[in-house]
């Protein structure tokens, strides 16, 4: 593991960083939502905006992958489906929007991203009384955004948070729903960032390789820890890890 991290001519802090970041992936696809948030803008410091996505999105796969395992039965199946065909067009969007800037441009569309979903987050825990209406025309404009949103900086969980928490799911069927979404929509980007972005290559995969062992405890070590959070500090812990990723972000 360590001599693939070296071949990156990454410091052994970056090392440490890129170690813990894989451990907060699985975490977070096992119910620790608001931790994931924090790897974004980590690897993004680490090996820039657009690279990082590449170097991300297969670890996110590999995680989305136990986190299915586990949560599969708790899937509520018909918003997977209302969110699926705008989030595809979501993503294609930020796709061709991902070419016309350079990297440092990139980087800060990833914190504008996370910070609205932040913005919007915080209003929907603040107006608990509101209700989203459970129809199409919702799904897809949450579904637009996310695609974007994950596109560019595989940040689409501060949408999705919103629009899950909103339809009332509790934590289960929270972190089982979002579990499919995202391991589909992974799938779907993978081929773009290899040929349109071309930030998989066997190199990057090499990397993210080295980090299942790593993912893998984490998946675990997430499952065991959301059986002892409570429903307020999960939602508390959501909003905390997206406001601490959005500030990094710009720096």
């Amino acid at each position: 593991m360590l001599h693939i991290l070296e071949s990156f001519q990454l410091t052994p802090e970056q090392c440490l960083w890129v170690i813990l970041c894989a451990l907060f992936v699985g975490m977070a696809k096992t119910g620790v939502a608001g931790i994931g948030m924090l790897v974004v803008p980590i690897l993004a410091g680490i090996f820039g905006g657009r690279v990082s996505t590449g170097i991300l999105l297969p670890m996110l796969s590999m995680a989305d992958i136990f986190a299915v395992a586990y949560y599969n039965r708790h899937a509520e199946w018909k918003y997977v489906l209302r969110l699926l065909p705008a989030t595809m067009a979501g993503v294609l969007i930020g796709l061709f929007a991902g070419n016309a800037v350079n990297d440092k441009q990139f980087q800060v569309m990833m914190g504008i991203v996370i910070m609205a979903g932040l913005a919007v987050m915080i209003w929907r825990e603040r107006k608990t009384a509101v209700n989203i209406p459970h129809n199409w025309f919702i799904a897809s404009s949450v579904g637009l955004m996310g695609g974007f949103s994950t596109m560019i900086g595989n940040a689409a969980g501060p949408i999705m948070s919103i629009y899950l928490l909103a339809m009332g799911l509790p934590k289960n069927k929270f972190i089982g729903t979002g579990a499919w979404f995202y391991l589909i929509m992974n799938l779907f980007k993978i081929p773009l960032h290899i040929t349109v972005w071309k930030t998989i290559n066997w190199t990057t995969f090499t990397l993210d390789l080295a980090m299942l062992p790593v993912i893998m405890a984490g998946a675990f070590l997430g499952i065991k820890i959301v059986h002892i959070i409570p429903e307020k500090f999960y939602r508390i812990l959501i909003l905390a890890g997206t406001a601490l990723a959005a500030i990094k972000l710009f720096y």
